[in-house]
């Protein structure tokens, strides 16, 4: 006669298997967004590179060009439309043959090469609609966002494309001049900025007392206050608590994966990130954001950054000893 398991043994086979479950599954999760965050700061730091290479054929400049060329859409399916350079795509919303600081990636593609490496593997590709991609960021404009953001404080911003010969804030000139070497803790300063905000793909630039003549030199929006309402949770609106918890959300693996200027990166613990900020009082001025900045949170998912720039004041003191925005000598 054949043996068979009772149904007491097979109960008890199902109950160990379960129980092995409960313990392992946690461990594969936890390991999957181990290998997640690992292929983040893999990303972070081969992007850091490019930006690096980039200053190596072109002067030791960071780049900021202002340009629209047909076929460059980061999204191939929208390298189909036609060009028309003074029109959709280039001057007519959905941008996505427009090259500057929203599309920051186009500058870098030619050492990147690959433009996964863009996208944090913790979200994934972000289609939110905005006012200039109602069709969504990478649908309608090939934009990406919620993933690493470029410091263009770093390099500064031209807005020159079409435009006339000095206009207003053509000319958005680094507080640092845009050379790299001019960097005064490059092993320590922010090029790149992982933030899961889905509207902006670059860290916006901030302006002090002039925000009006055809060249303006402009600064790292480095605000503690400013990057807790962005990233963290929050109850209240700008400024709210510096150090308000993180935002899940926006905050991929419990810290902030930042690219350095010497082509390496970091994880930083999300408070440890704050702490490296300062607060508006060190500024000596309010350090209230005038625009680019949403502090309502009626709406969590378009709250923070919305634009290129935001207001940092009048005067704003410099002479602060923040490495991780380049502030200090």
């Amino acid at each position: 006669m054949k043996k068979a398991f009772t149904l007491i043994e097979l109960l008890v086979v199902i109950a160990i298997i379960a129980i092995l479950a409960a313990i392992l599954f946690p461990v594969f999760a936890q390991a999957k967004a181990a290998a997640k965050k690992a292929a983040s700061i893999s990303n972070q730091k081969q992007i850091s590179l490019g930006i690096f290479l980039y200053g190596g054929d072109y002067d030791d400049m960071y780049p900021r060009n202002d340009d629209c060329q047909a076929g460059s859409s980061l999204n191939t399916a929208l390298n189909t439309t036609p060009f028309n350079p003074t029109g959709l795509g280039c001057t007519v919303a959905p941008f996505f043959y427009r090259m500057n600081h929203f599309s920051w990636q186009k500058w870098t593609m030619p050492y990147v090469k690959n433009t996964q490496l863009y996208f944090n593997p913790g979200r994934g590709i972000n289609n939110i609609s905005v006012p200039s991609c109602p069709g969504g960021n990478w649908a309608a404009c090939g934009q990406i966002t919620g993933s690493y953001m470029f410091n263009s404080s770093l390099s500064g911003q031209l807005n020159t494309y079409n435009r006339a010969v000095g206009a207003s804030t053509s000319i958005r000139n680094s507080w640092l001049g845009g050379s790299m070497t001019a960097v005064p803790y490059p092993a320590q300063t922010a090029a790149l900025i992982e933030d899961g905000n889905a509207q902006i793909g670059v860290v916006p630039i901030a302006y002090g007392s002039d925000s009006s003549s055809a060249t303006v030199t402009v600064f790292p929006p480095a605000v503690r206050e400013l990057w807790s309402y962005e990233m963290g949770k929050q109850s209240t609106n700008y400024p709210g608590n510096q150090l308000a918890d993180q935002d899940e959300a926006r905050v991929a693996f419990n810290g902030i994966i930042v690219g350095l200027a010497d082509g390496s990166a970091k994880f930083f613990p999300y408070k440890k990130f704050l702490a490296a900020t300062p607060t508006a009082a060190e500024y000596g001025v309010s350090a209230t954001p005038a625009f680019g900045f949403n502090s309502s949170i009626a709406n969590p998912a378009t709250r923070g950054f919305t634009g290129g720039t935001v207001g940092l004041g009048a005067n704003p003191n410099l002479t602060i000893n923040y490495p991780l925005w380049g502030l200090g000598q």
